[in-house]
């Protein structure tokens, strides 16, 4: 089993190149569309299963709780920015633009969290050398993807 470390900054990884993918598309197109859903999804799965597997964990102990509640504060502004794309008309002209600051900000949260938090991290809650909290995380993300999987189905049936 990965890391926590490992398996949060692979799902770093994949985000970055779907960002970079979603920036080289124009308009309401159906790469557009696939490419979004795919972010979409498995970012809000990310964030939740990294609240639940890292972040408690982190915010739990005195030496953690800033640089925990400042990430877990970004989530936040992220989901929202996330939300409002996701609400828009993807050929509007403004979508590009929401999109880009979206792009900076998830970017510089991620290398936030991988180069300021996962030091301190290490030092508070471990290295996670046999992947326990790795393993907690791939789980928490299965489970929250299932819920999401299953609340977009949902809402195509309505």
């Amino acid at each position: 089993m990965p890391t926590i470390y490992d398996a949060l900054k692979s799902d770093h990884d994949k985000h970055r190149d779907l960002l970079k993918k979603l920036a080289a598309t124009q308009g309401d197109s159906g790469e557009r569309r696939k490419l979004w859903k795919t972010f979409y999804y498995d970012a809000g799965a990310h964030a939740a299963a990294e609240e639940l597997a890292f972040y408690s964990k982190l915010i739990a102990e005195s030496d953690g709780q800033s640089e925990g509640r400042h990430s877990v504060a970004e989530h936040k502004e992220l989901d929202d920015l996330i939300q409002g794309l996701n609400d828009m008309d993807f050929g509007a002209p403004g979508w590009m633009a929401r999109f880009s600051t979206l792009k900076e900000r998830y970017e510089h949260h991620v290398k936030e969290e991988e180069d300021d938090v996962f030091p301190i991290a290490r030092e508070v809650i471990g290295a996670d050398e046999r992947g326990d909290l790795g393993g907690d995380f791939t789980r928490h993300k299965k489970e929250e993807r299932g819920l999401v999987d299953e609340k977009a189905e949902n809402a195509l049936e309505d």
